[in-house]
């Protein structure tokens, strides 16, 4: 697949813009384990490669486990995720597809029942910002790093 568009090259300063909304957002004080958790999964609902590979090696870095990561796409069906990230990761869900119709009262309840008001704003913004990233890479093909060669499966 070959890249249509270098947007970082064609808008830098709107770029800047961008990164320093993502920059706020990232450092706005979420548990940085959930962060990752939120970029990934909003990437995945958006098909985002570009984004996925990225989110998936920066959460391994930090110390996320290949099961949790393998398993996220599915994260309703297991048991490896906490309360906190369940709820982070249903809104994310919800705000990733509002196309899908309007964020329910019990979606909010349930999410304010795991963050405080302002950290349900921070988590807002923080999936705003992954989406807005997932909207560039997709129609503009952005193209993951290839890794020449094959990463051993952590034990």
């Amino acid at each position: 697949m070959e890249p249509r568009l270098d947007f970082w090259k064609t808008e830098p300063q709107l770029m800047g813009a961008v990164r320093a909304l993502n920059d706020a957002a990232v450092n706005a004080g979420l548990e940085k384990s959930l962060v990752h958790l939120v970029k990934l999964r909003a990437s995945q609902i958006n098909s985002c490669a570009y984004c996925v590979d990225m989110h998936s090696r920066e959460a391994r870095k930090d110390g996320e486990s290949e099961q949790r990561l393998h398993l996220l796409a599915v994260w309703h069906e297991s048991p490896l995720y906490t309360d906190r990230e369940r709820a982070a990761l249903a809104w994310t869900e919800r705000l990733t597809r509002l196309s899908d119709g309007p964020v329910d009262d019990a979606l909010y309840e349930a999410a304010l029942g795991q963050f405080s008001p302002s950290e349900l704003v921070k988590l807002s913004v923080l999936v705003a910002a992954i989406n807005v990233w997932n909207r560039l890479c997709v129609p503009f093909r952005s193209v993951h790093p290839v890794v020449a060669t094959r990463e051993p499966a952590a034990a």
